[in-house]
């Protein structure tokens, strides 16, 4: 008999713990949401989502009788924190699109209206001071991101601060904007990020990490060759679409030769984006109370969900 820490479910499986649970989501409001070259369908939302949204709800429902409950003992009056949920998983496997439909389908539920979702993107290094510090090459990588504003934007939200900023990281110029976007008390705060289920190594002074504020970690997963796949769709299709756009980062590339760039894109998987999930993220899988499964079609076929 093999062992895990792990229950494992089918999609088929998975659909009959929805119970009850409206589907409060339309299919305009899901072309919204879909991630790049995504075919993800309402009848997943349905199977996968609603489910895991009714999972969510109990847990944070547990959480804040928890904190009445040591409020009580402590003869205490302090306000809920925020449940914090993250999502990790690697560059292209639709973390963002996961994050995006858990956020809609959470804030639907009358207890917890407030969800808000933040990227670890907005707390990398701008692309000066990567520069600067010989980290282009590294993008991505934990050494990427500025940790330590990371991690007070985290324990400010722990620690019941009324309003926090978030620097704002954009995808068409692939840098750190001058903007911030304001997280005000939310009910719920999704985390979506790389490298968020790592733990510090052992002789590193820094003893706390992001995922020690982290209520539900979840692992978005598919196979590596898969991932590649839709790495170098993505990439070629954002090539496409930036042809007549120079102010968009992927104008360089619709220059070039379609083999030329295609060869660049494969570089990066093969010396930044696959080194980084083979050491800093796929090791840590495991951490996550759950992991979704992904086939070649962007869909959902296993969910595994920890034992307590």
């Amino acid at each position: 008999m093999s062992l895990s820490p792990y229950m494992q479910f089918s999609r088929e499986q998975w659909r009959h713990y929805r119970a009850d649970t409206l589907l409060l989501l339309t299919e305009a409001e899901l072309d919204n949401l879909r991630g790049f070259n995504e075919s993800i369908s309402i009848s997943e939302v349905e199977d996968i989502y609603l489910p895991l949204a009714r999972l969510l709800n109990l847990y944070v429902t547990q959480t804040q009788n928890l904190h009445s409950t040591t409020n009580q003992f402590l003869h205490q009056n302090t306000h809920k924190m925020p449940y914090i949920i993250g999502v990790s998983g690697s560059v292209a496997v639709g973390k963002s699109t996961t994050s995006r439909i858990l956020q809609t389908v959470l804030s639907r539920w009358p207890h917890h209206p407030k969800v808000a979702l933040v990227s670890t993107d907005g707390f990398l290094y701008p692309s000066a001071v990567l520069k600067a510090k010989g980290l282009m090459s590294r993008k991505g990588f934990p050494e990427s991101y500025n940790r330590q504003a990371l991690l007070q934007f985290l324990n400010d939200l722990k620690s019941g601060k009324a309003e926090v900023t978030v620097p704002v990281y954009s995808h068409a110029s692939y840098d750190i904007t001058n903007d911030v976007t304001t997280i005000a008390a939310p009910d719920i705060l999704i985390i979506e990020g790389l490298n968020i289920l790592q733990m510090p190594d052992i002789s590193e002074a820094q003893r706390v990490y992001v995922s020690d504020f982290i209520d539900f970690n979840i692992f978005v997963s598919a196979p590596t060759k898969i991932i590649r796949a839709w790495f170098l769709e993505r990439f070629r299709s954002f090539r496409l679409q930036a042809l007549d756009k120079p102010h968009l980062y992927f104008h360089q590339f619709s220059k070039m030769d379609e083999e030329k760039a295609m060869a660049f894109a494969d570089n990066i998987w093969e010396n930044i984006n696959a080194p980084n999930l083979f050491k800093n993220i796929l090791p840590y899988q495991y951490r996550a109370q759950l992991i979704l499964e992904k086939g070649a079609d962007h869909g959902i076929e296993q969910v595994y969900l920890r034992k307590l």
